[in-house]
């Protein structure tokens, strides 16, 4: 019954707070209380937002984080045309600020109303973009103090990326030395992981290590593959051979010969 209670109010939230194009999560949401009024349905598992029973069961936190996955993954992926990503993606950084007030003592919607800010930063780029990375940060800086193991040790590899991506000071607060200690922390807590193989091997490129990136780009692209996370596998993969292809031409380019 409390389950059947917190997402009959997940429902009405998600009603009075989102645009129309985006009532999938309270269409799941309801589908789901009538699921559990009636035994032996399973909960519906959809391209919007991909859930298990068990997920809502035990920690129903985890519904709103899986459905800020998956449109994240869709507006990144699937929406080639700038401004309707910048308009989507607005919505759900919306939605994903509720989700962290909902939820203060949880580190998992920090960290991913982090993350959808950042990529809204990386839409807009510019000195427009830097209060939204900044944000982002504070939210990744909580999250960490909450519960550094959240998500995988998410919070440290999306700090690590801002801090090798934005500009150091006196404009932003860029720090190479920061990023890559965050990253090897990301890397300590999953060392297989997709994210934060790829990050460090960008980073490390980025930096001019070549062989180094070339390594832990090579072992991200052997990560496994995720539970519902196959659009954001599939488009991450695609930017992992592309920072591969980037490697290939910088060692080409540098084994010509140069005449003075």
């Amino acid at each position: 019954m409390k389950l059947i209670r917190f997402l009959r109010a997940a429902l009405l939230l998600s009603m009075a707070t989102l645009g129309a194009d985006q009532l999938a999560f309270a269409e799941n949401a309801r589908d789901i209380v009538m699921a559990q009024r009636q035994p032996q349905t399973l909960l519906p598992q959809t391209d919007q937002m991909p859930i298990t029973e068990s997920q809502v069961a035990e920690d129903p936190v985890m519904a709103q984080v899986a459905y800020l996955q998956t449109e994240w993954a869709r507006i990144k992926y699937r929406v080639p045309d700038e401004n309707a990503q910048l308009s989507a993606i607005h919505k759900l950084e919306d939605h994903a600020e509720k989700v962290s007030a909902a939820y203060p003592d949880r580190a998992e919607p920090k960290i991913w109303e982090g993350i959808i800010l950042s990529t809204d930063a990386g839409i807009v780029k510019g000195l427009s973009a830097l209060g939204k990375v900044k944000k982002a940060k504070a939210l990744f800086e909580t999250a960490l103090h909450e519960n550094p193991q959240a998500l995988d040790g998410s919070a440290y590899t999306s700090l690590g990326s801002l801090y090798y991506q934005v500009p150091g000071w006196p404009v932003a607060f860029g720090d190479n030395e920061q990023a890559e200690k965050h990253l090897k922390q990301a890397l300590q807590i999953n060392p297989e992981g997709i994210d934060p193989n790829f990050f460090y091997g960008d980073f490390l490129l980025q930096d001019g290590r070549l062989d180094d990136a070339k390594t832990y780009l090579e072992r991200a692209l052997r990560a496994p593959d995720r539970p519902d996370r196959s659009l954001a596998d599939a488009g991450r993969r695609q930017e992992i051979k592309a920072k591969l292809a980037e490697i290939h031409e910088k060692v080409k380019d540098k084994s010509k010969p140069r005449y003075n």
